[in-house]
């Protein structure tokens, strides 16, 4: 079975050690998957969000592209693209904004820790507050959305987001799915061993810190940043503690086992720190060489990389444009001679049409009922501990498996494998119950 993955990077500035290490990668390494169909985006649109610079936002945009490319990204395999490329995905993002409880949006993160640090400072709650900042997760549902991604690689700081995604998709489903599953509910993905790189003061490299080692700056520029990696005041011939060392940290996210092993042997024999930062600078040189030099041709070449993020706009919006055409449908928002054409034909399907609503309970299980075509309802399923076992068991009682219809007095109750999966309510007599049952079957039967 393919797995679609999908990441996006915020063009808002220059890409260092830790995000080559972090995110691009191993979403490099990801993508050369054989079950992979892997989506990784500019996320341009985002940019806008936390940066009114113009020329940053562009020189950023040039930047990240060139560096996902030198570094390998094969756009043969994967799906890469500029968001704002994708004019399907606002529009989408309007079509979820409509579902989207303020609630919901209302105890984002990114939201509550600007209201509070507006509060403490006195200041009126939503002082300096966007529309962009409040809206960011419906953004970000409908980049998920809009290509059905089953995998959403992110940091701790973002599976609120992914969350968020499932609650606007499923809520969409919901109100407008007829019993399909229109979005599938994404994962958020934690991978716990990628690094998170200490920078050169030992804290997370950032460039709020200021405290990066540019990715492909020149072999100077490199040497210059390391030579500034705090170490201890340990001396020469004194034995270092590799556990507790920034610069040790930052040669295993680049070294082989062996490499490694070899490393922590010297430091403990007492290598000198000026030694030891040469060491890391082989090591890093010696892996980024080849793509710095890929990098600065890239960028010497705009023009070809407008035209491979065009291509990549193009390949994507083959999956984004049916799509979107088949969520304005389910909306209402459909052509007028589609309506015509299908209006001789509508009564009769109409009385075929039993439908699967799903929910979500108080208690946060997951549920859904089947209802024939008149609306009432045959069958309430039983609690899941998720969204993705409900929609497994309404997509098995759809694909017609045989079915284990037992009755229970005046009611009757639905299993498969086993297992209960649903219960019928109480009717009048056995009489109705019987009748019950031969509506479930009908409406559970295989459609020509």
């Amino acid at each position: 079975m393919t797995t679609r993955i999908l990441t996006g990077i915020t063009t808002t500035g220059t890409p260092h050690l830790g995000n080559y290490a972090g995110a691009i990668r191993p979403a490099i390494v990801a993508s050369r998957a054989a079950d992979a169909d892997s989506f990784y985006f500019l996320a341009d649109y985002h940019a806008l969000i936390k940066c009114d610079e113009p020329a940053r936002i562009q020189r950023s945009r040039l930047e990240i592209a060139a560096t996902w490319l030198a570094c390998g990204l094969d756009v043969n395999k994967a799906t890469f693209y500029r968001q704002s490329d994708i004019p399907e995905i606002p529009e989408l993002c309007w079509l979820l904004t409509c579902v989207a409880g303020k609630g919901l949006l209302n105890r984002a993160h990114a939201y509550k820790a600007s209201v509070d640090k507006n509060v403490e400072q006195g200041e009126d709650p939503d002082a300096g507050i966007t529309m962009g900042l409040f809206s960011y997760p419906v953004l970000m549902a409908a980049d998920i959305l809009m290509f059905n991604a089953h995998k959403v690689p992110v940091g701790r700081d973002q599976i609120q987001h992914v969350e968020m995604a499932r609650d606007i998709g499923q809520r969409f489903n919901h109100l407008f799915g007829q019993g399909k599953e229109l979005f599938t509910l994404p994962e958020a993905v934690i991978e716990e061993e990628v690094a998170t790189l200490p920078g050169l003061d030992g804290r997370k490299m950032s460039k709020s810190y200021d405290n990066t080692i540019p990715l492909f700056g020149s072999a100077k520029q490199l040497k210059d940043a390391i030579a500034r990696i705090v170490t201890d005041s340990k001396l020469p011939g004194e034995a270092k503690d590799p556990d507790n060392s920034h610069l040790f940290t930052l040669f295993q996210a680049f070294a082989t086992p062996a490499q490694q092993a070899e490393f922590r042997a010297e430091l403990l024999a007492g290598l000198a720190w000026g030694e030891a930062k040469q060491r890391l600078f082989q090591l890093l040189d010696n892996e980024l060489g080849e793509a710095r030099e890929r990098y600065h041709a890239l960028i010497e070449r705009p023009a070809d990389l407008e035209d491979i993020l065009l291509a990549g706009a193009a390949k994507a919006r083959k999956t984004a444009t049916p799509f979107l055409g088949e969520l304005r449908e389910a909306v209402g928002l459909r052509s007028f001679r589609s309506q015509a054409q299908s209006a001789e034909g509508g009564k009769k399907k109409a009385a075929k049409s039993a439908r699967f609503v799903s929910f979500r309970d108080e208690d946060g299980s997951f549920r859904f009922r089947l209802l024939d075509a008149a609306g009432e309802q045959l069958l309430l399923s039983r609690s899941f501990a998720d969204g993705k076992a409900a929609g497994q068991a309404s997509k098995r009682l759809q694909s017609g498996e045989a079915l284990d219809v037992r009755e229970q007095g005046k009611a009757f109750a639905l299993w498969l494998d086993g297992e209960l999966i649903g219960e019928s309510p109480a009717f009048a007599d056995a009489g109705a119950r019987d009748a019950g049952i031969a509506r479930l079957r009908e409406a559970l039967a295989p459609q020509e």
